[in-house]
Parts: structure tokens; sequence; C-alpha cells
């Protein structure tokens, strides 16, 4: 049994443990309403492009020759981009991301495919290194502040130069997508080739956008589809990982919160119970002083 001193070093620590738990609660707190306002604020402009894209490219499928939209015909090289935090303490944040990727990484490899690993944030690296490393390529650390349009881009220009060199044929991101403090979503977003009518369909039967899905209404656009799209389909590369970094932030300091409260709970928890253990046994050990002297007087 811990003798009293032992306990109260114990009390003390918790309690210390405890303060740290409860700052770092509040931390996130203030943290998390600008990451959420910035998710939320970036998603109206990522799916405004992808509807304009959708748009673009349902009167070029057939014809258009960008690689951007239409790959490489083949599907052999896989590129996927692990998007996860640069530190802990924020619950299963880091670990639902790198399941679904481990996940994703062997089935590819079961299935004779060649994986590729790009990591932004060193909790991925760190995570898969040991047992991915034959296909590690490339990572990228996290800014220290708030992330950034220049903190996105080149991450995306790097993939952009990969895709042009025929290093992979198509790309994947996966991240947490905010949806409350206490709730975040792991997703998969195909990056290369884009796949504007997934989830959407933009074009009719016969294949040729003649009637285009509600949301995406048709416009007369100058110069031509084909070089709107040059230009936009290297920036939607941009714009989609900017966004998914703005997510994870959100879905990070969310559950940041989340693990902290529930962290300051246990604390004061644990600390009830020291400190009802600390009482019956000081108490045990003062019934056992009165005991012996009054066993000494009665042998007197």
């Amino acid at each position: 049994m811990p003798s009293l001193k032992d306990l109260k070093v114990r009390i003390k620590s918790v309690k210390s443990t405890q303060k740290i738990t409860k700052a770092m609660k509040m931390v996130a707190a203030a943290k998390l309403r600008r990451a959420k306002e910035a998710a939320e604020n970036a998603r109206p402009y990522a799916e405004s492009m992808e509807r304009m894209i959708a748009s673009l490219a349902a009167s070029q499928r057939d014809t258009s020759t960008n690689p951007f939209l239409v790959g490489t015909g083949k599907q052999d090289k896989i590129l996927l981009v692990v998007a996860t935090g640069d530190r802990g303490l924020c619950g299963a944040f880091n670990s639902s991301i790198v399941r679904s990727a481990r996940r994703k990484a062997r089935e590819l490899a079961q299935q004779g495919k060649q994986v590729k690993l790009l990591y932004v944030g060193r909790k991925g690296r760190d995570m898969m290194r040991l047992e991915f490393q034959p296909y590690f390529v490339g990572d990228f650390d996290l800014p220290k502040k708030r992330v950034s349009f220049a903190d996105a881009e080149p991450v995306a220009l790097l993939i952009r130069e990969w895709f042009a060199a025929g290093e992979f044929d198509v790309c994947h991101i996966v991240y947490n997508k905010f949806k409350s403090a206490i709730a975040q979503e792991v997703t998969w977003q195909q990056l290369v080739p884009l796949n504007p009518g997934e989830g959407r369909g933009p074009v009719s039967g016969d294949g040729h956008g003649s009637r285009p899905t509600p949301g995406l209404e048709p416009y007369e656009y100058e110069p031509s589809e084909e070089e709107i799209l040059a230009e936009l389909l290297p920036k939607n590369l941009s714009v989609q990982v900017y966004r998914a970094l703005l997510e994870n932030a959100a879905s990070e300091q969310g559950a940041r919160m989340s693990a902290m409260d529930n962290a300051t709970r246990n604390a004061g928890d644990m600390i009830k119970k020291l400190n009802l253990k600390y009482n019956r046994t000081r108490q045990a050990a003062i019934t056992k002083e009165l005991i012996e002297i009054i066993s000494g007087a009665e042998a007197v």
C-alpha cells in the first residue's frame, strides 16, 4: 500500500496535469473558432471552382486533351497524399487518417499497383514510416501558425511536376473533413485526373452534355473551354489541397479540444479517488496509533 507521502505526491502530480490539459483545451477552443471559419469560408470557393470545371468539362469530355482531366489512360502507379497533423494529443485525429491510408495502400499493393506515399504532416510520416518505407517519396511539414495558401502551393506544384514527369497515373488525398468539434470524417478525394462528374453526373446519357445537371447552368465562354480548362485545372489542384489542409486544421483543433476536455475530467475523477484513498489511509494510520497507545496504557 502506498504511503501518505506517495499519495500526496501523486495527487499533486495529477493536479498539475489537470491544469495543463485545461489550458490546452482553452487554447484549442480559441484556435478552433478561427480554423473553423477558414475551412467554412474555403468550401464555397472550392465547390464553385469544381462546378465551373464540371460545366466546362461537360462539353469537352470526348475531345479534351488536358492530362489533368483525361489522365494517362493507365492506373498502374498511384500516389497517395496523406495529410495529417504535426502534433499529437488530439485523440484519434491522426490515427484515423493513418488507419485509412494503411488500408488503402495495402489494397492497392495487393492489386499489383505501384504505390507512392507523400506525407503532409509529421505524424503521418512517423506512424507509417516503418511499414511503408519503400513507398515513401516525399514529405512536407506544416506551419507552426495558421495554414495559408502559400503552404499548399508547394505540395500542389510537386504533384503537378511529378505528373508531368510520368511519376504516377492517379493521385488521391486523404484528410479529415470537419463536421463539428466532436465529429470529423475521413475523406478521400481524387486530385489527378480530376473527375468533375463524380457524384454529380454533369453530362446526359448521350455523353455530350446536352442536358447539364441541376446546378451546372450552360454558359458561353471566351476564350475556348479548352484554354480555360488549361488555366483552371492546375489552379484547382492547389485549391483542393488548400481546402484539405484547412479542413484538417479545423478537425485537429476540434479533436484536441475534445481530447483535452476528456483528459481534464478524467484527472478530476482521479483526484477524487486519490483524495478518498489518502483520507482512508490517514484515518487507518491514526486509528492504528490510537490502538497502540491504548494497548500500551492498559499494559502498564
